[in-house]
């Protein structure tokens, strides 16, 4: 505040001179418009038909000096011939702009190399012979000079102790405002880390709550995103401890000195089935990880979720051969229209993995009755949207169950099938990071079992110009 001070002063100063100008100029102004209309009362026509002036009777109302001024005029016709006074006074020429008959103009001008203010009037004679005639009365301007130095040194003077005062007032003024920021501020300091309460709204200035309810709002979704990543650690924690544990023992089981060669194998087995477990777990927590920074650190791009999802078809195909399950796809083809995103193909292909994953791993499958898993691209051709469907013929899941397997770990009981209970979480997060929405929806309603269909809606973009032709 005190920099916008320090620099209104000299506008406030100038300012100040300006107007005393002004004000010094006016009363003298008056009295010029008096003497002008003075010497025109003296302008008579003479009995030969000349204009004449009363010379004596005019210096006496009008050249009164004084010790500061001097006083000059000019009686003249229209064409510029001179009647009576100063021969060499600053002529003026008549033209619409001038102001009419019997009004005076005023201006600034000089007389031999003196700057003086003249008051100008026109009037005109009875007589038709004599025209206009031009009546002119000038001042120097030495006693205005006088009185605007003395307005504005009674106006500035008191300006440079009103200054400092005016600076003064307003730093205690903002030490004082701002000694609950302090207050604020040591408080937050002596906060320990793991303190997010909020702040205390009540001690701070009605200026400053907007920013304590902001600061607050930031430390409670602060303290839920801190809750929530420490239930994930600790879940993540339980679900890694299970397949380690199961490592060492069946370890411990291999390295007896009375084991056979069949038990080896068998401990080898579980050895292998633990840490493709433990693996599978671990990229899981990765891929969730990723998902939920994805918006922030991977970039996207116009992507095309046929070729895609084609993709992602032919990458599982040999866990689907291993698992009995017949995986196919149907739908739109790469170059049909309305199947273009904005988003992050490793995301994308990521959520599509999962859902397709997860549906060979919950579909109970045999060499006799295969389980049958389909993926689907479907344009919505009026509402520039597009849709990933993954459906399968499993048994489904419960109408209790459709928001627990959204939460991470979450695996539906007396399922049997191998999984971290994270697939569903991935997909809702990338869907979301995408403006998208999962849907679990009966594939088969009105059987039984009535299978499972996968669904995330993404709105759509139009295809790329390389790409159209």
């Amino acid at each position: 505040m005190l920099t916008p001070l320090l620099l209104l002063w000299p506008l406030s100063l100038a300012l100040t001179w300006l107007v005393a100008q002004s004000l010094a100029n006016k009363p003298f102004d008056r009295a010029l418009e008096y003497n002008a209309h003075a010497l025109a009362q003296q302008v008579r026509i003479e009995s030969d038909g000349r204009v004449g002036f009363n010379q004596a009777l005019a210096a006496y109302e009008v050249l009164r000096t004084d010790d500061a001024d001097l006083m000059y005029y000019q009686i003249s016709h229209l064409d510029g011939t001179w009647i009576a006074g100063e021969h060499d006074f600053p002529s003026v020429q008549r033209s619409p702009s001038l102001p009419p008959l019997g009004q005076v103009q005023l201006r600034d001008d000089e007389l031999r190399g003196i700057p003086i203010r003249i008051a100008a009037l026109w009037i005109a004679l009875p007589l038709p012979s004599a025209g206009q005639v031009l009546v002119q009365v000038a001042e120097t301007r030495e006693k205005r000079s006088m009185l605007a130095a003395e307005i504005i040194k009674g106006v500035m003077l008191p300006q440079f102790a009103i200054l400092p005062l005016a600076v003064l007032l307003v730093w205690l003024a903002l030490a004082r405002g701002i000694q609950p920021l302090h207050r604020l501020e040591e408080r937050i300091r002596a906060r320990k880390p793991e303190d997010l309460s909020p702040l205390n709204s009540r001690a701070v200035p009605q200026e400053v709550l907007p920013l304590v309810e902001a600061v607050n709002d930031l430390l409670q979704r602060l303290n839920e995103s801190l809750g929530t990543q420490k239930r994930f650690l600790a879940d993540a924690a339980h679900q890694l401890k299970t397949p380690l544990a199961g490592l060492r023992m069946q370890a411990d089981l291999a390295l007896r000195l009375d084991v056979s060669a069949e038990e080896l194998k068998r401990s080898l087995q579980l050895i292998g089935r633990s840490s493709m477990r433990a693996t599978h777990t671990v990229n899981q927590l990765l891929a969730l990880a990723r998902a939920e920074v994805g918006s922030a650190s991977l970039q996207h791009e116009p992507c095309n979720l046929v070729a895609l999802m084609v993709t992602v078809v032919q990458e599982v195909l040999p866990l689907a051969s291993a698992k009995n399950t017949d995986l196919g796809y149907e739908g739109a083809e790469e170059d049909d229209p309305g199947v273009w995103v904005m988003g992050n193909p490793t995301l994308l292909q990521e959520m599509m993995s999962n859902l397709i994953t997860n549906a060979i791993h919950y579909s109970p499958s045999t060499p006799e009755r295969p389980a049958v898993v389909t993926a689907r691209v479907l344009p919505e051709r009026f509402s520039a949207h597009v849709v990933l469907q993954v459906e399968d013929n499993g048994p489904g899941i419960g109408a209790e169950e459709k928001e627990l397997v959204l939460q991470p770990f979450y695996r539906a009981l007396g399922n049997e099938a191998d999984g971290s209970g994270l697939g569903l979480p991935i997909v809702q997060e990338i869907a979301a990071q995408h403006g998208g929405e999962l849907l679990i929806l009966d594939a088969h309603p009105e059987k039984k079992p009535p299978g499972t269909c996968m669904t995330v809606r993404l709105a759509t973009i139009e295809a790329p110009a390389s790409n159209e032709a």
